[in-house]
């Protein structure tokens, strides 16, 4: 089951209109923080044991955002969010984020082979979370066997089209370009 209203019925918790300046990553951190810590907005995601869940938010500035549920188990694959800016915090559960210490190139190629050390990870408990660049490359998992996670994530600006990626090994290969209306 996919939680997943229209624009019109999306969820507002900015409490101002769109904001003149483009929204920064720490202005994108911020909101996720505060969304977080709304414990009846929370509790009001339906979970679903099988697939993950999301609700559409109204974020600052005109930005994109998601509340997410994560059954166990379960993870984004490795991805990017193009052109767009962004910020994600855990407010419940645990997740794990793997991300690359890399800048790709943006378009022509198909298969990349990786330098050692560009990897990172982290743990990012119920109230922590990260703000990110353009182009930044990560998947993000919820590892635990038993318990669902559930966390916030905004966009500036709204996602244009999310690349996903397959790794083997020290090589990362191109392999699906989505545009919005592939998941909304």
């Amino acid at each position: 089951m996919s939680v997943s209203p229209s624009s019109s019925a999306a969820v507002s918790v900015s409490g101002s209109a769109a904001a003149a300046a483009a929204p920064t990553q720490a202005d994108l951190l911020d909101f996720v923080r505060r969304t977080a810590a709304d414990a009846a907005l929370i509790d009001s995601l339906p979970l679903d044991p099988q697939g993950r869940t999301w609700v559409r938010l109204e974020g600052p500035g005109g930005s994109e955002a998601w509340l997410i549920g994560w059954p166990p188990g379960t993870g984004t694959g490795w991805h990017d969010h193009a052109d767009s800016v962004g910020a994600f915090l855990t407010a419940r559960g645990e997740l794990k984020e793997h991300s690359l210490a890399a800048r790709l190139p943006t378009d022509g190629w198909k298969t990349l082979e990786l330098t050692e050390g560009v990897d990172r990870e982290r743990r990012l408990t119920a109230g922590r979370g990260r703000a990110f660049g353009r182009h930044h490359v990560h998947e993000v998992l919820n590892e635990s066997s038993d318990r669902h996670a559930v966390s916030v994530h905004a966009y500036y600006p709204p996602l244009p089209r999310i690349r996903r990626y397959s790794r083997t090994g020290n090589v990362l290969r191109l392999e699906q370009v989505e545009r919005p209306e592939d998941w909304q």
